[in-house]
This record gives structure tokens, C-alpha cells and sequence, in this order.
């Protein structure tokens, strides 16, 4: 086959994966759309650009607190107040107690996303066996049993949808995030699994492994080691335009990809490079990882095992200029939890 007929035939092929993607799109208007971690950061972007859309929104978080600052502020875009209901997603009777009250009272649910999500920062030493825990209720059992409780109302006719919220560290483990990187992973090969076995029955699953977003998410993680160092060299890569992505585009992308039913999406360069090294050149990859390692801070003493919130562990590196792009959003995105905007000074 000559050089014309194979450019030719290619053509043919995207043209006819394009079309086959355009007919698989629904619209979320007037569907019943649970998102879990729906308060602040990626999830309400998400439940914005879906309200915005007219979706009927179910939001479920662990603080009540957030969850009425969410639907306050969905309520003025609007004029539409969202259903909440405070739930720990790693229990499973109160997610099931959630979800039948949002089919009840919200309608059949029609969408799932898993956007529920912690992370802990700092580096194995310091790391024991209750922050494994932790991250793998969120990130792997919560999507378990949301997914249990949801899928008996999901509709067969190839509109429903879910979506895993994942991390491209779910893909690549990545140092100084070992229950994150952990549980991640334990969540991708529970999407893909889902996805394989649910498509018999006209769900389509997509699993989304993002990389940095500046969501204004790192105030609130869990610091442990050297707390000062550790919460700088995270915060400081989040707010960083080069590695990081705009939080509002990167949910368009994964509402698109949802809306389409497309199998899986990994957003950011970086996130992309990253997972087709360790894909093609698995060692290389991990002497990355090793030489990554070696630039983050060392283990410290007993003092170091202490659990410490990003807001406990301000210093002159962050917040600052260097973290302003991420520091707006943490006001933007109800991730201030309760305090003033001035905190982020430090």
C-alpha cells in the first residue's frame, strides 16, 4: 500500500472514531448527577459547569459546613439550590442512606463522579499503616460502595455514566505521596475493571488520571516529616504554570470526556509524558523517580510522625508570590474552610 492510500486510510479511521465518539455523547441536562468531594475544589468546578448545564445536582462531602457554602454558591449562579448530604464515603451505610435519599428525593441518579479525595505529604519514614488506611476509604472503598449504591439506578440505554476521578500518581507513584500514590493505583484498576464489566450494560466508565491542578487544594492536606519543607515543595509545584493545569479547563475536559462515555483521560503534559515513560521505559522512569526523591526533604525525628494540616505548616517559601496563582483559587473554590482570605499571608 503506497504512502497516499495509507494517509488516505488514516484519515478514514479518525474520521470514523470521531464519529462514533459524537453519536456516543448524551446531555446532562435535567439528569440526576452524584459527585462525591463536591464541596470545594475540583468537584464544585465540576458541579458548576454541570448546573450551568442544567444537571440536577447531588453533592456529597464529609462537612456539612462545606457542603452549604457549595450550594450557597450554586444557588446564586443559578437560582437552583443542589441536594446535599453530608456523608463519609468509607462508610458504607451512610453512603447507601445517602444515595437512596438522593433517588428519592432528586431522582434515579444518572451520572456518578468519585471526586472525593485526600492526600498526604511526606515521606515513607513517616508514613504508617492508619494514613494507608485512610487514602485507600477514600480514594478505592468509597468508589466502591458509591458505585453499589448507584449502579442499581443507572440507566441501561447507554447514557449513564461514571466517573473516577483518579491521579496520574494512580499510574506513576510518585515520592513523598506514598498512600496517595497507593490508593490511586488501587482506583484505576478498580475504574478499569468497572468499566469492562459494566459496558454490557450500556454504562460507559471513564477513568481520569490527572496530573497537578491548581484546584487551591493544598492548605488542606496532610503533612508529615519536616511539615514546613514538605507542604512548600507541594505547594509550590501546584501553583506552578509549567507542570500545572487551570482547575475551571481542566473540568470542562473531564466533563467532555464523560459527556462522550471516552474510556479514560490523563490531563497535563507532564502527567502524559510521565505515564508513557513508565509505560516504555519502566526503569528509566523509576531512576527519575529515585533522583526526584533524593531532591525532597529528609525524614526527620519523632516529631516528624505528627499528622499536620497544610494550614499548620506555612513558612516564608509558602504561601508567597510563588503560590499566588493557587492561593486564588483556595478562595475561589470554598477550600478556605472557614477562615478569612488573610490566612493565606501566612
Amino acid at each position: 500500500m503506497n504512502r497516499t492510500a495509507l494517509l488516505a486510510l488514516g484519515g478514514l479511521t479518525l474520521a470514523g472514531a470521531r464519529a462514533l465518539r459524537s453519536r456516543r455523547a448524551v446531555s446532562f441536562r435535567d439528569q440526576t448527577v452524584v459527585i462525591s468531594g463536591g464541596s470545594r475544589g475540583l468537584g464544585l468546578l465540576l458541579a458548576r459547569q454541570l448546573a450551568d448545564g442544567g444537571a440536577r445536582l447531588a453533592l456529597v462531602a464529609r462537612t456539612a459546613q462545606d457542603l452549604e457554602a457549595a450550594a450557597d454558591d450554586l444557588e446564586t449562579r443559578t437560582g437552583r439550590r443542589p441536594f446535599v448530604a453530608a456523608c463519609d464515603v468509607r462508610q458504607r451505610d451512610a453512603v447507601e442512606a445517602a444515595v437512596t435519599r438522593i433517588a428519592a428525593e432528586v431522582g434515579p441518579p444518572s451520572v456518578l463522579v468519585h471526586d472525593a479525595g485526600v492526600i498526604e505529604v511526606g515521606p515513607l519514614e513517616h508514613m504508617d499503616e492508619a494514613d494507608y488506611r485512610e487514602a485507600l476509604g477514600v480514594h478505592f472503598w468509597g468508589a466502591y460502595y458509591l458505585t453499589e449504591a448507584v449502579r442499581p439506578h443507572l440507566p441501561r440505554d447507554g447514557s449513564g455514566r461514571i466517573g473516577y476521578v483518579s491521579s496520574v500518581a494512580g499510574r506513576v507513584a510518585v515520592p513523598h505521596l506514598g498512600p496517595y500514590s497507593a490508593s490511586k493505583h488501587a482506583l484505576v484498576g478498580y475504574a478499569d475493571a468497572v468499566r469492562a464489566e459494566l459496558a454490557a450494560d450500556g454504562v460507559r466508565v471513564t477513568t481520569i488520571t490527572p496530573g497537578l491542578m491548581r484546584t487551591g487544594s493544598p492548605p488542606n492536606v496532610t503533612v508529615k516529616g519536616d511539615h514546613e519543607k514538605e507542604y512548600a515543595w507541594f505547594a509550590l509545584s501546584d501553583a506552578n504554570p509549567l507542570v500545572s493545569m487551570d482547575a475551571e479547563r481542566a473540568a470542562a475536559k473531564i466533563l467532555d470526556a464523560l459527556r462522550h462515555g471516552d474510556p479514560a483521560l490523563t490531563l497535563t503534559l507532564t502527567a502524559r509524558l510521565g505515564a508513557a515513560l513508565d509505560g516504555l521505559a519502566p526503569g528509566v522512569a523509576g531512576r527519575l523517580a529515585a533522583l526526584a526523591n533524593r531532591l525532597l526533604p529528609d525524614a526527620v525525628g519523632p516529631a516528624g510522625d505528627r499528622r499536620q494540616s497544610g494550614w499548620d505548616s506555612f513558612s516564608g517559601a509558602a504561601p508567597s508570590a510563588l503560590t499566588a496563582l493557587s492561593d486564588r483559587e483556595t478562595v475561589e473554590n470554598n477550600e478556605l474552610r472557614g477562615r478569612s482570605p488573610d490566612a493565606l499571608e501566612g
